[in-house]
């Protein structure tokens, strides 16, 4: 299936959505304390911003997708290598931001879990999504794609350079 397409299932939206109604779940069945007042607000301030991020993010990618004519959904083959904009920081910008996503409604609705969650979201994201994709785009582009690895790290700060 790699080089054809790198999974059957869009995983990544999936994986963020349950992630996050665990997260209310188990903050209505055994909520950490969260300050409140003005620490509750200026929390808030940093998660919108996140959340704000996230969607940003999308958008982005969405147009360079476009612009490349290749498709932004993880469960169909690649017809572009797309390494510019948010890919010259990350080479899973879509991923970051479902991360931060997560990380910033926890702040913003006063929900440890779903910070706590995110790291959970990270790695069900790197097994189900990420591998498959660095597999599948490995044997459609090849040597531009080791180039592009070597270059840019998979999450982001340098973290996850193979």
């Amino acid at each position: 299936m790699s080089a054809h397409r790198p999974t059957a299932v869009p995983w990544p939206p999936i994986l963020t959505a349950a992630i996050i109604a665990l997260a209310f779940g188990l903050h209505a069945w055994l909520p950490f304390p969260w300050p409140g007042g003005a620490v509750q607000v200026a929390l808030a301030v940093p998660g919108v911003c996140l959340i704000c991020l996230a969607i940003a993010i999308d958008a982005v990618v969405f147009f360079r997708f476009r612009r490349a004519s290749t498709t932004i959904l993880p469960n169909r083959g690649s017809t572009a290598l797309v390494t510019d904009g948010p890919f010259e920081k990350s080479r899973n910008p879509i991923y970051v931001g479902y991360v931060a996503l997560a990380i910033g409604v926890g702040l913003t609705f006063g929900n440890a879990w779903a910070i706590i969650l995110a790291a959970g979201l990270a790695i069900g994201l790197q097994k189900l999504a990420i591998e498959p994709e660095e597999r599948h785009l490995a044997a459609r582009f090849g040597a531009d794609y080791a180039a592009y690895r070597t270059r840019v790290p998979r999450w982001i700060f340098g973290i996850g350079r193979g």
